[in-house]
């Protein structure tokens, strides 16, 4: 086993380049694929959201840091398949291996690895990312073992800390950011592009602070207003988006669109009909949804995903304390992750020892019966038998014994003793 890990992250990369890592439902099947062509490579799980892209990979070898060619056989696959310089990406990734690996994997997974410390969706996420290569029959042992050990950690985490008890997320970020440029959140008029978690936590966060006036809006109605239902909203197609943008204050966007929703002309002729009233557009989707040149855009202030990090690092600090007592819990994590390895090793062993002792005693078994269709003494049969199984049992660890006793390797026949719990005299 020889678990790999290379990624890119907000604190690593641009949103420019984030975006076009990115790895969208629709695409990472055959990015899985396609990865697992990769001769060295025996599992793999792509997990990837608005702040990171990362591989985990279990690989056939023994990797070092920074210098193992599997490292660079992965950053060189990313290159190939998103069309980019690898030298440029190598840059901005980083790579951890082994127990390392783990630890990064229990970080994320609770939270501290995320631009929000502490939040809670990236589990979700790195669950979905670790079913969907179950699914499709690239996790074995490595990684399982991996992923379930991270859950499990996770989930301590939460109960054990009060990491989750402030309500921060980047939707959260959205909405203190709009309660800051605005003085009477609850008289604007909200759209919301996409229906995932991202814009339902908005819906919610923005419903709590007495805003009334909101429109859903995705590519299937249908999803657009179940979430629309449940916070006396209404519902729309991206189709719609040009009409309820002259009446939107606020647009928040978190979709998996590939190709920017909403551009400059659009927005235009939204603030023309408005008489110029101010408009605010967070973008929290990786690749972004609303176009870059939007912010040119004389009343339309726009934010992305990074933009929010002051706002963010204000409503985490509640956290840091717990925070600290989750790196414990990972750690005791890191070391039962350690354990279980080990005692991998030592099943394997048994396995060998068994089979051995299995084929000693199969020989010797179809020796005595032989014996006994010639009519031999039974008796003798039985003693001969018994006396040849004993004798073949402990041959290769008595020499192995004699062999050490010359060298004065006496911690070996004390673990001898220990094994077969036998009295020193």
């Amino acid at each position: 086993m020889a678990l790999l890990l290379v990624g890119i992250n907000h604190t690593t990369a641009t949103i420019d380049l984030r975006e076009k890592v990115a790895f969208p439902p629709a695409i990472i099947s055959d990015a899985l694929g396609c990865l697992m062509e990769l001769e060295a490579i025996a599992e793999a799980v792509i997990v990837s959201t608005c702040n990171r892209t990362e591989i985990y990979v279990d690989s056939i070898g023994d990797p070092t840091p920074e210098t193992d060619s599997q490292v660079s056989d992965v950053i060189d696959w990313l290159s190939r398949y998103h069309d980019l310089d690898s030298e440029d990406l190598r840059h901005s990734c980083y790579f951890y291996e082994g127990d390392n690996v783990v630890r990064h994997l229990m970080r994320v997974s609770c939270g501290l690895d995320s631009m929000i410390l502490g939040e809670p969706q990236i589990f979700g996420q790195i669950k979905s990312a670790f079913a969907l290569s179950k699914d499709l029959e690239m996790v074995g042992a490595a990684l399982g073992r991996a992923f379930q050990g991270a859950f499990t950690i996770a989930k301590e985490v939460r109960t054990e800390t009060a990491i989750g008890e402030s309500p921060v997320s980047v939707a959260y970020a959205a909405v203190v950011l709009a309660d800051r440029i605005f003085s009477d959140l609850p008289s604007l008029s909200v759209l919301l592009i996409g229906a995932g978690r991202t814009i339902e936590l908005v819906a919610r966060h923005l419903a709590e602070r007495g805003v009334r006036s909101l429109v859903v809006a995705n590519r299937t109605l249908d999803n657009a207003l179940e979430i629309a239902n449940r916070f006396d909203a209404s519902g729309a197609l991206l189709s719609d988006i040009p009409e309820k943008l002259v009446e939107a204050d606020i647009v928040v966007s978190s979709t998996n669109s590939q190709l920017p929703l909403l551009g400059k002309g659009a927005v235009e002729r939204a603030l023309k009909a408005r008489r110029h009233k101010p408009m605010l557009l967070v973008d929290l989707a990786v690749p972004r949804d609303i176009e870059q040149e939007v912010g040119q855009v004389a009343d339309a202030y726009l934010y992305s995903i990074d933009d929010i990090s002051e706002v963010i690092e204000d409503s985490q600090k509640s956290r840091e304390e717990a925070a600290e007592q989750a790196h414990s819990i990972i750690e005791r994590g890191v070391e039962e992750f350690r354990k279980q390895v080990k005692s991998l090793n030592a099943v394997n062993t048994l396995k060998a020892f068994r089979k051995k002792a299995e084929t000693i005693r199969t020989f010797e078994l179809d020796k005595a019966r032989k014996a006994i269709r010639k009519g031999e003494d039974a008796d003798a049969i039985v003693e001969n038998m018994a006396r040849n199984l004993t004798s073949k049992l402990i041959h290769s660890p008595s020499v192995q014994m004699k062999r050490a006793s010359a060298e004065g390797r006496e911690e070996l026949i004390k673990l001898v003793q220990e094994l077969f719990e036998l009295d020193e005299d």
